[in-house]
């Protein structure tokens, strides 16, 4: 890498804002002998075009001797994230890779089928004559073969080990923050029945009577890899396949090297990988296995990977912290903090809290929020507004309340499977809709009038009873738990305010997210914490649902069943939702590679805490 060029590499005409100073102060971290560089830079700083500078400079063949690594990778966590820079003139010399299910075979009667189910991939000995036109083939060519080659961050963990796709001099991951959870994601190995082809085959054990539930799941991991390994060569040992037998054979061995890496690691006395373990309905129910801090998993797919390495992200709030969770040392790394070049005065934070959000007490405190909702859509009648639900619960209560208000020709809202295409329609819309969204914290670009305000109704602390929260919090680890719950906030601020003459409000609802921000105050960047600082309470229109937009006909009438299904619903809710877990409770069936055993429910108490009875990686986002 030569660092000098790292300036004159920049894509665009002329820069803004801080980017100058900003590569400049890259350019010196590289210069002074680092390794890896964190670029701390707020929303809008243009982090795409500082990432192409970055890798602009590495070390082309040309300079190179045969045996040195050259060009450079560019790759995300967000898919979105990808698609902005493939849309962005600025960046058309970043050659995009993505996985083979992306591309459709060009094959006459063959072009409705992905290329990992085509005719290559299902006959034994098929020779593809247009192999060189594959869109696939020949977009992966490509790239492998240009200076900057752009992808996934799921894509370039999974070619670690390729031929093609081989070490280079520098690797530019943005969006960075989430890299030990998403290693982490990445590594877990989920066991039920969609992901498992030969679910019905086997026996699964109840974990819960095990004197080691971890050492138990190590035995039935080895197991099911030889069930998969023969299920696999039967597959094998016919000369052509349906689509449906192509997509088993691949699942069944990717499935055994999960689990053999899974058994190798464990095994392994020197491996710093701890694993947890959770299943919670007893025998033939799912099991999914799980890795805390994956920095062997990291070092094999991504540190292994280039020689020089720029981390770009919003929201990497602890250096130290960060290192050491995706296994680098913090001594070798320097940081580059970033300005926000955005008027304070246009990111307003208003705080219109109505109490806690914790499970314990988010029947009394829903119903206050949607209240809140109708003043704040009379307040913005003309402006399209997001409300962050955190779970599909909370935004199905949400929804049903303001329809019973008459105000359902505002709301939009979506599930798991649309909720792409119906973000893309309210985006569309020239209406002032209100979008209601389930983790869509991240990667939302909404600039100008596509959205002018924005609600935070909990704050995403993770799921604890994800064995791995639950495990990090037993060993007092409340500070990351409170800093990635503040990352969260902060990537959300940021989604309607995405330039200098850009404004939008964000009204934080959950009064949880105020003992966070005085919980994390020194974790904040201070861009950030002079948001917080200048928080204020807003004056608001009465509670008024025809003043909101909703149906005239129907408001007097909408008002007084708010009050009767308000009482109602506190009163069933009251009954049926205690019988789950608390907000503060950890799941039980879990377990840890260096303690053993099965953890039970015990209380935790220190921070409102999320909830829930399915997990998720990240956070929980399905409620109860």
């Amino acid at each position: 890498m030569d660092p000098s060029r790292i300036i004159e590499s920049f894509p665009a005409p002329s820069f803004r804002g801080n980017q100058e100073q900003a590569l400049r102060d890259i350019r010196d971290a590289f210069d002074s002998g680092n390794d890896v560089v964190l670029v701390r830079a707020p929303t809008g700083s243009g982090k795409s075009l500082l990432a192409r500078s970055i890798a602009g400079a590495s070390r082309t063949v040309e300079e190179a001797s045969p045996a040195d690594a050259t060009d450079a990778y560019y790759t995300t966590p967000q898919v979105s994230q990808l698609d902005d820079v493939a849309e962005d003139d600025l960046l058309s010399d970043l050659k995009i890779i993505r996985g083979k299910s992306n591309y459709n075979c060009i094959l006459r009667g063959e072009e409705t089928t992905p290329v990992d189910r085509a005719p290559c991939v299902r006959e034994r000995g098929f020779d593809c004559t247009v192999r060189h036109r594959c869109p696939y083939f020949s977009d992966r060519a490509i790239a492998s073969n240009r200076q900057i080659a752009a992808m996934t961050l799921a894509y370039f963990m999974q070619t670690a080990g390729s031929d093609v796709f081989r070490k280079r001099d520098v690797v530019v991951i943005d969006e960075a923050h989430g890299l030990s959870e998403w290693a982490e994601m990445y590594a877990t190995i989920d066991l039920q029945p969609r992901t498992v082809p030969v679910w019905d085959d086997i026996g699964v054990p109840d974990l819960s009577e095990a004197d080691d539930p971890l050492e138990r799941v190590v035995r039935f991991a080895e197991t099911l890899a030889g069930v998969c390994s023969r299920a696999k060569d039967d597959l094998l040992a016919k000369p052509e396949l349906t689509p449906e037998e192509a997509a088993r054979r691949d699942r069944l061995q990717e499935l055994k090297g999960e689990l053999q890496w899974f058994v190798e690691d464990y095994r392994d006395p020197q491996s710093p990988t701890t694993w947890v373990v959770d299943q919670h309905d007893g025998a033939g129910s799912p099991i999914s296995i799980k890795p805390l801090d994956p920095a062997r998993y990291l070092r094999h797919t991504v540190w292994d990977r280039g020689n020089r390495f720029a981390l770009l992200s919003a929201t990497i709030l602890n250096k130290d912290a960060f290192c050491r969770s995706v296994g680098l040392d913090p001594n070798n790394v320097a940081l580059v903090d970033v300005g926000h070049t955005f008027p304070v005065e246009n990111r307003p934070l208003y705080d219109v809290t109505q109490g806690k959000m914790t499970y314990e007490n988010r029947d009394e405190t829903l119903p206050k929020i949607a209240k809140l909702v109708v003043r704040l859509m009379a307040k913005h009648r003309e402006e399209k507004g997001l409300i962050h639900c955190h779970s599909y619960a909370i935004q199905a209560e949400l929804r049903r309340r303001l329809a019973e208000l008459g105000l359902g020709n505002r709301i939009r809202g979506h599930d798991r499977e649309n909720r792409d295409t119906e973000l893309e329609t309210w985006k569309a819309t020239d209406d002032p809709e209100v979008f209601l969204s389930v983790k869509m914290e991240e990667a939302l670009d909404l600039k100008g009038d596509l959205c002018r305000w924005q609600v935070l109704c909990k704050a995403p602390y993770l799921n604890t009873n994800d064995s791995r929260v639950a495990r990090r919090l037993e060993d007092g680890q409340w500070s990351w738990y409170r800093r990635a719950a503040l990352s969260t906030v902060m990537q959300a601020c940021g989604r309607v305010v995405r330039a200098p003459d850009d404004y939008g409000d964000t009204y934080i609802a959950d009064s949880s997210l105020l003992q966070l921000f005085d919980k994390t105050r020194h974790d904040m960047p201070d861009w950030f914490a002079e948001q917080v600082e200048r928080m204020s309470k807003p004056t608001l229109p009465e509670f008024d649902p025809v003043a909101a937009g909703g149906r005239g006909g129907n408001a007097s009438s909408a008002q007084s069943d708010w009050s009767k299904s308000s009482t109602s619903s506190g009163r069933s809710q009251q009954n049926t939702s205690r019988s789950g877990e608390s907000a503060g409770s950890s799941a039980s069936g879990g377990s840890e590679r260096r303690r053993g055993g099965s953890r039970g429910g015990r209380s935790r108490s220190g921070d409102d805490s999320d909830d829930g009875k399915r997990s998720h990686p990240l956070s929980d986002v399905w409620g109860e």
